[in-house]
């Protein structure tokens, strides 16, 4: 049996009480540990809704998430928090970072939230991060003082700041141009072949999505596609 850090169970999604919306239907698939994913759909598909989903940002209508083995499905609200922090990072399209904090802050916000103030260890693990992602020289640089590219390389350092098992990215280079782009997914490569990251990419570019080792397309809320390469 495939050993899924991540899976849906019958899930749908509808939208709305008087005019319903079915946005996903009836959708089970799997993810599994340490794998490089790359979601493909049309706008309005049901891809995103997914993605919100299995982060556990949004609840389904019908069915179940379960992550590490465990249902999401009568959680709390403080326990899903608690797991999101814990378990998944997240990268959007746009990085969301705050303007009156240096990268090396932003990245500290995470552990900040779970834990409080930051400690020297968890500044050091910080810095090792943005070392990581090639962004050593900037750390003590406002957000606003660093380029598009640094500044998703710095929400994607922040993603990794709890040792999340999974990265969750909603069109991660949807704002940047093609040579940033690939840099973003070189390293995304790195992330995972040497931390072992799960990563789940929602994308259009099937270009992008070329660069996963497993394709899943959403057409009108249902898997049309599911290529292992």
């Amino acid at each position: 049996m495939a050993d899924f850090v991540v899976q849906t169970k019958n899930v749908n999604k509808v939208y709305g009480k008087t005019v319903k919306t079915t946005a996903l239907h009836d959708l089970s698939i799997g993810f599994e540990a340490g794998s490089f994913n790359a979601i493909i759909g049309e706008s309005g598909s049901g891809k995103s809704t997914l993605l919100n989903i299995i982060g556990t940002l949004d609840r389904p209508t019908q069915g179940e998430v379960i992550i590490n083995g465990v249902s999401t499905k009568n959680m709390t609200k403080g326990a899903l928090g608690d797991l999101r922090n814990e378990t998944l990072g997240f990268v959007f399209q746009f990085h969301y970072l705050l303007p009156e904090f240096t990268a090396l802050e932003n990245v500290l916000m995470p552990y900040r939230i779970a834990q409080g103030k930051a400690d020297k260890k968890s500044i050091e693990r910080a810095k090792e991060i943005l070392d990581l992602v090639g962004l050593k020289k900037v750390e003590n640089n406002l957000s606003v003082n660093m380029s598009g590219g640094q500044q998703q390389r710095t929400a994607i350092a922040r993603a990794l700041m709890n040792h999340p098992k999974i990265i969750l990215a909603d069109e991660p280079t949807g704002n940047l141009d093609s040579q940033t782009t690939d840099g973003v997914y070189q390293l995304f490569r790195k992330i995972n072949e040497e931390l072992g990251t799960t990563f789940i990419i929602i994308t259009h570019d099937r270009r992008v999505a070329e660069k996963a080792d497993r394709i899943v397309e959403i057409t009108d809320g249902s898997v049309t596609l599911d290529v292992i390469k």
